[in-house]
C-alpha cells in the first residue's frame, strides 16, 4: 500500500485518526452536570463540521470567525449575474466514503467534467499543434506517476534539497534521443514549459515541491470533477446543522488564546478586548494565520509544535474570473489541441486545482465539438512583457463550455506564487471597477489569442472582472493551502504533530492542513479534520452522540 493511504479514512475507517492514549482519561469535572464549553476559532468548513458534530454530542458551542461570513476559503460572488466559486471549485476524489462527494449528491449540487480536450499555446503565442501537445502531455504525466512510486519508494533516502523540477528535468533529458538535435531540443523544452503548470495544483513554482514528500500530493482516488454549480448548496449544507445550535460570532477576530491551568480552562481574548473562558479551544485557523500568529498563544507553542507550523509550505493559488458579453472563443472550431489517449490517468491521483487530469473521460455533458476546449494553458508568454516580464505561464478554463444550466461567458485565469502576490498587489484597496483596467490589461495578451478576438469588438472587452486575491487575505494567510516545499525533512510528522496538537492544554487543531494525507489541501480533508478533532474532544469528555443534546458531564 501506499504510504498516503496509512490514515485514509475510506481505505481502513479508524476515527478519530488523532487519537492518543492519554486522551482516553476523561478531564476531572469540577461541577457534575455541567455543560462542556467549547471555543470553535474560525467557521471554515474545519470549524463547521468540528461544531456540528460537538453539538451532537452535546457540547455547548462558541463559533468565533473573523470575516462576516462563514466558510473560509470556501465562498461564492456574483459576477456577470452568475455565481463563481471565489474559493475551492474541485471536488478531490469521486469516491465513495468521500463526506463532499456525498454532500454534493445529497445537495443535487451539479458536477462537470472538462473531458480531455486542452489547448495550448507557446512561448510566442502561437497554438502548439495538436501531435505535440498529446506526445509532451503523455512523457510529462508520464514522469509525474514516477515521480510519486519513487517517493513513495524511495523518501527515507531522497536528499531534502532535490525538487519535483530536478526529477521532471532528469527523466526529459532521456526523452527524444532518437529525434535530430533541433527536434530534440524544441520538444526537451515543451516539456520542461509543460512541467510549470504544476505550480497551479500546489499554489507554487515546481522548483519548490519536494521529491522527497511528493507523495503527500496524492490524493483520494477517483475522478476529480469540477463544481459547475459551485460549493455553495455543499457549504450550505454543511453550515446549516452546525449553526442550528452553536452561537455564532461574526465580525469578531480572535487575538489571543491562554491556558489557565490554574482554572482548568482556556481564555480567548478578541480584537475588541472581551475576554471568555471556555473548557477546550478548537483552532481552525489557516496555516498562513499560524504561521505569523505563533505569539497569539499562551504559553508560547512547544518548540515542536511550532516547528511544524514553520516547516510546512503554504501555498498562493488565485483566480482572476475575466466575464465577457459573448463567449467569442467558442464561434469557431477549436484551433488547438484534443488531448488523446488516457496514459495520464494511470497515474496516482492528486489535489487538481487548475488542470483536467483525472477528471472523467466522457464527460456527463457534451457541447459538441465546436466549443473550445475546457483547459487552455499559455506557456512562457514572451509577447506580454509589458505586463509580464518574468514570463509567468497562464492557465485557464473556459466557463462557456459547462452545461447550459450553469455556462456563462468567463475564463478562470488560474495564478500562483509570485503572479498570485503580484495580482493581489495591483488590486489591493480597488473596487473591482476601480481594479478592472489594470486586470484586462494584464490577462489580454492571453485571451487575445483565443480564435475569434477582434479587439474592434465590444463582445470580446471584459465586461467585468474578479480577482480572488486570496494572496493579500490576511484571514487566508495570505495563501490558499498547504503543500511541501524542498528542505523538509519530516514532513509527515509535523503535519501529524498539528493533528495531535495539545490536548494537555485544552488546545486542539484541525484544517486542511491537519487532514488525514490522502485529503491534505482539500475540502474532503477540512471536513474530516474538523470531524476528528471534535469527536476526540467529545471522547475527553466522554460524551457519546446523543438525540437529547443535553451535553451534561458524566462523571
Amino acid at each position: 500500500m501506499s504510504r498516503i493511504h496509512q490514515d485514509n479514512p475510506i481505505v481502513e475507517p479508524k476515527f478519530p485518526i488523532g487519537r492518543h492514549p492519554s486522551e482516553t482519561m476523561f478531564r476531572r469535572i469540577l461541577t457534575t452536570g455541567r455543560t462542556l464549553r467549547v471555543c470553535v476559532v474560525g467557521a471554515g468548513v474545519a470549524g463547521l463540521r468540528a461544531a456540528d458534530v460537538l453539538n451532537q454530542h452535546g457540547a455547548r458551542v462558541t463559533l468565533m470567525e473573523a470575516r462576516s461570513r462563514v466558510g473560509g476559503r470556501v465562498g461564492q460572488a456574483e459576477l456577470g449575474g452568475h455565481l463563481v466559486d471565489t474559493g475551492a471549485n474541485w471536488l478531490h476524489g469521486e469516491a465513495e466514503g468521500n463526506p463532499i462527494l456525498d454532500l454534493a449528491r445529497q445537495t443535487k449540487s451539479e458536477l462537470h467534467s472538462w473531458g480531455e480536450r486542452q489547448a495550448v499555446f507557446d512561448d510566442s503565442g502561437k497554438p502548439v499543434p495538436e501531435d505535440d501537445v498529446s506526445e509532451t502531455a503523455e512523457n510529462f504525466w508520464g514522469i509525474v506517476s514516477d515521480a510519486f512510486q519513487y517517493s513513495n519508494e524511495f523518501s527515507d533516502s531522497i536528499p531534502p534539497e532535490r525538487s519535483l523540477m530536478d526529477f521532471v528535468v532528469e527523466r526529459a533529458n532521456q526523452k527524444y534521443n532518437h529525434q535530430p538535435v533541433t527536434e530534440r531540443d524544441r520538444k526537451r523544452r515543451l516539456l520542461l514549459q509543460e512541467a510549470e503548470a504544476w505550480g497551479a495544483f500546489v499554489g507554487g513554482p515546481i522548483q519548490r515541491q519536494s521529491l522527497k514528500f511528493f507523495w503527500l500530493e496524492e490524493c483520494i482516488e477517483g475522478e476529480n470533477p469540477f463544481l459547475a454549480g459551485t460549493y455553495k448548496k455543499i457549504l450550505d449544507a454543511i453550515a446549516k446543522p452546525a449553526l442550528s445550535l452553536a452561537e455564532l460570532n461574526l465580525d469578531t477576530e480572535v487575538t489571543k488564546v491562554t491556558t489557565k491551568p490554574e482554572d482548568e480552562s482556556v481564555e480567548i481574548q478578541t480584537a475588541n478586548g472581551e475576554r471568555q473562558l471556555f473548557d477546550e479551544v478548537l483552532v481552525t485557523l489557516p496555516l498562513g494565520c499560524l504561521k505569523i500568529q505563533k505569539d497569539m498563544f499562551t504559553p508560547a507553542l512547544p518548540k515542536r509544535f511550532a516547528s511544524a507550523v514553520d516547516s510546512i509550505g503554504y501555498g498562493c493559488l488565485d483566480k482572476v474570473i475575466v466575464n465577457f458579453p459573448r463567449a467569442f472563443w467558442n464561434r469557431s472550431p477549436p484551433s488547438s489541441s484534443t488531448l488523446n489517449g488516457d496514459a495520464h490517468l494511470t497515474s496516482p491521483n492528486f489535489r487538481t486545482q487548475a488542470a483536467p487530469v483525472h477528471t472523467p473521460s466522457k464527460s456527463t455533458f457534451t457541447r459538441g465539438e465546436e466549443q473550445f476546449p475546457g483547459f487552455t494553458h499559455w506557456m512562457h508568454p514572451k509577447y506580454a512583457d509589458k505586463t509580464n516580464p518574468a514570463q509567468w505561464n497562464q492557465q485557464g478554463i473556459n466557463l462557456a463550455a459547462l452545461p447550459s444550466s450553469t455556462a456563462h461567458a468567463s475564463l478562470i485565469f488560474y495564478i500562483f506564487g509570485d503572479c498570485s502576490r503580484h495580482i493581489a498587489e495591483l488590486v489591493k484597496d480597488k473596487t473591482r471597477a476601480e481594479a478592472k483596467p489594470a486586470l484586462a490589461d494584464f490577462f489580454q495578451p492571453y485571451f487575445a489569442r483565443l480564435p475569434g478576438y477582434s479587439e474592434s469588438d465590444k463582445d470580446c472587452q471584459p465586461r467585468d472582472i474578479l480577482a480572488t486575491a486570496w494572496a493579500g487575505d490576511q484571514y487566508a494567510g495570505f495563501g490558499s493551502y498547504s503543500n511541501f516545499q524542498v528542505g523538509l525533512t519530516e514532513a509527515d510528522r509535523d503535519i501529524e504533530v498539528m493533528r495531535h496538537g495539545l490536548p494537555e492544554r485544552r488546545m486542539w487543531f484541525a484544517g486542511e492542513h491537519t487532514s488525514p494525507f490522502v485529503a491534505l489541501g482539500t475540502v474532503t480533508g477540512a471536513y474530516w479534520a474538523g470531524e476528528d478533532a471534535a469527536k476526540r474532544i467529545a471522547g475527553t469528555y466522554g460524551l457519546q452522540k446523543s438525540t437529547s443534546m443535553n451535553g451534561e458531564l458524566t462523571n
